[in-house]
């Protein structure tokens, strides 16, 4: 996922680092009109320890040791076959070993196949049956030196898989692909350790067998020459009649939360950069770089650059890190927005939501972010909604030997999420 909220929500909190992605095939929009719009919240919410339970059995499962053990920047579309596509941002395959680790800890730990440091690749999809067990991971490279399924871009940099979703080949067409929106990110320093921001492509994948065809810029770096006000497009994506609406965020370096941004594209034409409108006050440009803000930050208001939204009958919920919140509770709590449109007015933050994280000798260290709804598993009434664990330590201390030396801190959690009412 991208680590830009992270960053800016630790200069908030003194106990972490001063300098540390809604797509897929969305929900169809509920029925109902504009003017029986109401405000929505999680007004609920519980553990689900079985989405859980698979992630971790599938990462414990040394059956193969080119395969997913852990990885952030969960992300989900369910295929035409029922399969499910899960979309990874930074990912560690390898092997894991048995309990007690290194400090005779009771932790299952991760080594590299042959006993040393495990390797971090910068993306990776894992395939769910349709029974909903993990399956396989998709990853590119070779057989004996497995890299990112998305490549790296010349040059240096990286590529994170947020959004994704089937639509036709092209308009009209019978046959259907996947796309994926990428978040094209280049080597950067001080705020930008993570990365620069740097442009928005979108992947095609073939189906049914989730071949790699090609990778398309949508939104380049010559839209916003300043990375600090340069938008990544794919934090969110609802389709709504005949329009995709995809939602983005900057990556300001000075301030603990980024604005939200709103493009549009016909169905079946994410690949198409001609095809992209983007909002600014109350009119859709051609421009990428004469888009407004939607949900502007300030004050508590803002979101982190990785958020979610979905429809909850005519209301439009977004939901995000409480990046305005006291302390870490950019990195602790969740919070949401809701709007009768796509552009707003965007009404909030409403509630706290502070979901649990796995036991640790430092808890202050163990951080939440990323929340992603994930509205093909929708039950009852009840959104899936998942969330990333990490690990942030003081200045200098670096987190790959804590999360390899417990795999529960890099793998993603789940709860399910009620929504109920939420007044202006």
């Amino acid at each position: 996922m991208s680590k830009g909220p992270m960053i800016r929500a630790a200069a908030v909190a003194a106990l972490l680092l001063a300098v540390a992605p809604l797509w897929g095939l969305p929900l169809a929009a509920p029925s109902g009109r504009v003017a029986d719009c109401t405000g929505r919240r999680i007004a609920s919410w519980s553990v689900d320890s079985g989405h859980t339970a698979e992630f971790a059995r599938y990462g414990d499962d040394n059956a193969r040791t080119d395969d997913w053990t852990g990885g952030d920047g969960t992300h989900s579309v369910r295929l035409p076959d029922g399969r499910t596509l899960w979309l990874f941002s930074d990912t560690f395959l390898d092997r894991i070993q048995p309990p007690p680790d290194p400090q005779g800890q009771k932790h299952r730990w991760r080594t590299a196949d042959t006993g040393g440091v495990p390797l971090l690749r910068h993306n990776s999809a894992v395939v769910m049956s349709r029974s909903g067990r993990p399956a396989h991971t998709l990853t590119g490279g070779t057989a004996a030196a497995p890299g990112p399924f998305f490549p790296d871009p010349p040059g240096g940099g990286w590529r994170w898989p947020v959004r994704a979703s089937v639509e036709p080949r092209t308009p009209g067409a019978h046959e259907k692909v996947v796309r994926v929106l990428l978040w094209n990110r280049a080597p950067g320093t001080g705020p930008w350790i993570f990365g620069v921001p740097h442009a928005t492509e979108v992947a095609t994948l073939s189906l049914p067998a989730l071949r790699l065809e090609g990778i398309t810029e949508t939104v380049g770096p010559a839209s916003v020459a300043d990375p600090g006000r340069r938008v990544l497009y794919g934090a969110a994506v609802v389709r709504d009649g005949g329009w995709t609406y995809v939602f983005g965020s900057d990556d300001p370096p000075s301030s603990p939360a980024s604005s939200a941004f709103l493009a549009r594209v016909p169905a079946g034409r994410l690949a198409d950069r001609g095809s992209w409108r983007f909002r600014e006050g109350a009119h859709w440009r051609r421009q990428a770089g004469r888009a407004g803000p939607v949900l502007r930050a300030g004050g508590r208001r803002g979101v982190g650059s990785t958020f979610t939204v979905v429809r909850d009958g005519p209301a439009w919920v977004l939901i995000t890190m409480d990046t305005g919140g006291d302390g870490a509770a950019g990195m602790r709590a969740i919070t949401s927005y809701w709007s009768c449109s796509p552009h707003g007015p965007w009404h909030g933050p409403n509630g706290r939501l502070t979901p649990p994280r796995p036991p640790a000798p430092d808890p202050q260290h163990v951080v939440v972010y990323n929340p992603q709804i994930h509205p093909e598993f929708t039950a009852n009434g009840e959104f899936l909604l998942s969330y990333d664990i990490n690990w942030l330590g003081p200045p200098g201390v670096p987190a790959d030997p804590r999360v390899n030396g417990d795999v529960d801190l890099y793998r993603p959690r789940f709860l399910r999420a009620r929504m109920g009412p939420a007044g202006r």
